[in-house]
């Protein structure tokens, strides 16, 4: 019996009980972390411009009616073009440069004021409220 009682003993002490212990103790675990990168995120650029009341463009006398007439066309003027005299270097190809100023746009013969066929230069005096028609001239240049 007493061997039974030893081989009890010994199995209670291999199996951890109060006896001497050998354990391994282990060190820190090492750690794993995972970094995912994000794509960056897009730049924005918001620029505003910021002008004082003083700093606003001014009209300048380019702003409203042109000075220039280039082509054929009929305009109204103080409108369309400025009042004032107008000049050409002539018709731009082989026929006559036919110009007319016109009380309306009606098309009709008695809104001539005055008309003209010119081959070489001629100056024109234009009036508020005229209609000015314009057949193979050179450009026109206000002069005054």
């Amino acid at each position: 019996m007493t061997a039974l009682v030893a081989l009890v003993i010994g199995v209670a002490i291999g199996a951890g009980g109060s006896g001497a212990e050998t354990r391994s103790v282990a060190g820190p675990q090492p750690t794993v972390t995972v970094t995912e990168e994000a794509e960056p995120a897009p730049t924005v650029t918001i620029t505003e411009t910021v002008t004082s009341e003083a700093e606003q463009p001014q009209e300048t006398e380019d702003s409203g009616p042109t000075t220039t007439m280039a082509g054929d066309g009929q305009y109204l003027v103080g409108e369309d073009i400025k009042p004032g005299t107008y000049k050409t270097a002539g018709t731009d190809g082989g026929f006559a440069c036919y110009w007319a100023r016109l009380r309306n746009a009606t098309g009709e013969f008695s809104a001539i004021i005055a008309n003209d066929n010119i081959t070489g230069p001629a100056r024109v005096t234009l009036k508020k409220g005229e209609y000015f028609e314009t057949k193979r001239c050179q450009p026109w240049k206000r002069v005054g």
